[in-house]
């Protein structure tokens, strides 16, 4: 999936937006903090083969991510979170998520380069002169 891919529910994001008001910058924060903490503990969980500990930051990923309309990145969160339920149940590993675990990563940064984008203004714009850029008008006040 590239950066360019529909991976946010736009007309979502800015009702959250809108709804939010001046709380949504920081609660969209609080989403970049947990998120990264689940991704990590997920792929951790995964490494050490703790199928218990897959279920609550994949829960965790799969509400934040809907409350702004990044479905697809909810969607990855609730399947790894249903196996890992129903893995935890029948006493295995769920190997077979690990495609999922590799994609979470990668659509979490994806989707947060994408929230940056629209709401920092200055990500979207290219460097336009002034400080640091030599003056075309070097020679105004010599003789």
């Amino acid at each position: 999936m590239n950066d360019d891919a529909d991976i946010i529910d736009w007309q979502h994001f800015e009702k959250a937006r809108a709804e939010l008001g001046p709380g949504f910058i920081r609660i969209l924060s609080y989403f970049r903090e947990d998120g990264t903490k689940s991704v990590r503990q997920i792929e951790m969980a995964m490494h050490e083969q703790n199928t218990a500990a897959l279920v609550i930051p994949a829960h965790t990923i799969k509400g934040e991510a809907r409350q702004f309309g990044a479905e697809p990145l909810a969607a990855i969160a609730e399947l790894i979170e249903v196996t890992a339920r129903l893995c935890v149940e029948t006493h295995r590993f769920p190997d077979e998520l690990v495609p999922e675990v590799v994609q979470l990563r990668t659509l979490f940064d994806q989707t947060i380069r994408q929230f940056d984008r629209a709401t920092n203004p200055l990500q979207s714009r290219a460097p336009q002169g002034g400080f640091g850029r030599r003056s075309a008008n070097q020679d105004f006040g010599r003789i």
